[in-house]
C-alpha cells in the first residue's frame, strides 16, 4: 500500500457513492453500499498495510499512532475530494480500519427525504433537542442539516463539539465554531463548560456518551441555550428511558421533572431501502413536547408517549414510525417487506389498510 493507492480507493469511495470503507487484514477492502457490503477486486492487506494506512491517518492532524492503540477516533482530509470519519482499532492483534464517507454537501430537509417540521423544532429559543437512532443511520446528517437551517436563517452564535469533527461549515447568516475532542479541547465535558463562556446561541454535541456530558447538556439547556445532541436509541420512550436511567436511583425524579422542563423534541431514524433497491430512505418518529407527554415524562409513564404522538400527528406534525411507514408503503416508495422488517408491530399490514 502506497499513498497514491490509498487516495485511489478514497476516491472510488466518494465516486461509487458508498458509505464506509474497510480495512482488515487477510482481506481486501470492503465498501458498504445501499446497506450491503461488498468486497473489492483489489488483494488482500496485510499488516503493513493497515498500520501505513492508521499512520497516514494520523500524521494528517500531526499525531502519531500509539503502539498501545486499541481504540481511536478522528477524521481524514483528501484534498478536492472529500472528508472521512475514521475508527482505528486493534483485531486479533492487527490495526483494522473504518472510514465514513462524509458527503462535501449538507443537504436541507427536502434533499434528505426529512419531515419540513424539523426547521420548526429548530427554531426553538431554548432546550434540549435529540437526534436518535442506530449507528450509521444519519444521525450526523441529519444535525448538520439542521445546523445548516439555522446557519442559512438565523443570526446565531454556534458552537460544535465533536468527536471528530464531521461536516464541516461555512458561517452564513450565523458564526459557526467546531471544536474537536483530543485537538481543540479534552473532553465533551470541559468542552460544554468552556462554551457557556463563548456566548453560544446554539450548543451541538456530537453525542451524550456518558453522565458528565449528559447532565452538562442538561444544564446548558436549563440556562437559556438551545443544544442538540444523539444518543444511540431506537425511539422516543428509549431515550428518555436511557438518559433517565444513567443518573442514581434517587435522583432519578428529579431529572425527569428537568427533562420534562426542557426536552423540546426528539427526532428518531432508520433507513431503509427504497422500493427500487437504488437508494436509502430515512424513516421518521418526532416527538415533539406536548403538554401531555411532559406530563408522561414526570410521572414516568413512557410506555404511553408512541400513542400520544399517533394522536398529535395531525395537530402537532408528529408522526411515529409505523404511521411513517405507512405513509412510505403507500405512496410505492418501499415495499411492506421493508416495512415490515423495521415496525415492531405486529399488524402494520392491517394499519396500513386501516389508515
Amino acid at each position: 500500500m502506497d499513498i497514491a493507492t490509498f487516495n485511489q480507493i478514497l476516491g472510488i469511495a466518494f465516486e461509487k457513492r458508498v458509505s464506509d470503507i474497510h480495512f482488515e487484514v487477510d482481506n481486501p477492502p470492503l465498501f458498504r453500499a445501499r446497506g450491503h457490503l461488498i468486497k473489492s477486486k483489489l488483494k488482500n492487506l496485510t499488516k503493513k498495510d493497515t498500520e501505513f494506512i492508521a499512520n497516514t491517518v494520523m500524521q494528517q492532524s500531526n499525531r502519531n499512532l500509539p503502539e498501545d492503540v486499541t481504540e481511536f477516533d478522528t477524521s481524514y482530509t483528501l484534498s478536492n475530494v472529500g472528508r472521512f470519519r475514521v475508527s482505528i482499532f486493534r483485531q486479533r492483534g492487527n490495526i483494522g480500519i473504518v472510514m465514513r464517507v462524509i458527503p462535501h454537501h449538507i443537504g436541507n430537509f427536502k434533499e434528505l427525504n426529512l419531515p419540513p417540521i424539523l426547521g420548526k423544532i429548530v427554531q426553538a429559543p431554548n432546550g434540549l433537542i435529540l437526534v436518535t437512532g442506530p449507528t450509521g443511520n444519519g444521525k450526523s446528517t441529519t444535525l448538520a442539516s439542521m445546523i445548516r437551517f439555522i446557519n442559512e436563517n438565523f443570526n446565531y452564535n454556534i458552537i460544535t463539539i465533536e468527536d471528530p469533527i464531521e461536516f464541516v461549515f461555512s458561517s452564513e447568516k450565523s458564526c459557526i465554531i467546531q471544536r474537536e475532542v483530543g485537538l481543540d479541547t479534552e473532553s465533551f465535558h470541559s468542552a460544554l463548560r468552556a462554551a457557556m463562556r463563548m456566548d453560544p446561541d446554539l450548543i451541538m454535541v456530537g453525542e451524550m456518551r456518558d453522565l458528565e456530558t449528559i447532565d452538562a447538556c442538561i444544564k446548558a439547556a436549563e440556562t437559556g441555550h438551545l443544544v442538540l445532541s444523539t444518543l444511540h436509541t431506537h425511539n422516543a420512550a428509549s431515550t428518555i428511558n436511557r438518559i433517565i436511567a444513567y443518573f442514581p436511583q434517587q435522583a432519578q425524579e428529579v431529572i425527569r421533572n428537568r427533562l420534562a422542563d426542557i426536552l423540546v423534541a426528539t427526532v428518531s431514524l432508520r433507513l431503509v431501502v427504497n422500493k427500487t433497491g437504488d437508494n436509502l430512505i430515512p424513516v421518521v418518529e418526532v416527538m415533539s413536547t406536548t403538554s401531555t407527554i411532559k406530563a408522561c415524562i414526570r410521572d414516568g409513564r413512557f410506555d404511553e408517549i408512541e400513542e400520544y404522538i399517533e394522536k398529535g400527528s395531525d395537530e402537532y406534525n408528529m408522526q411515529t414510525f409505523d404511521q411513517h411507514l405507512i405513509q412510505l408503503c403507500k405512496k410505492d416508495i418501499i415495499s411492506l417487506e421493508e416495512a415490515k422488517r423495521i415496525s415492531r408491530s405486529t399488524d402494520l399490514e392491517r394499519k396500513i389498510v386501516y389508515y
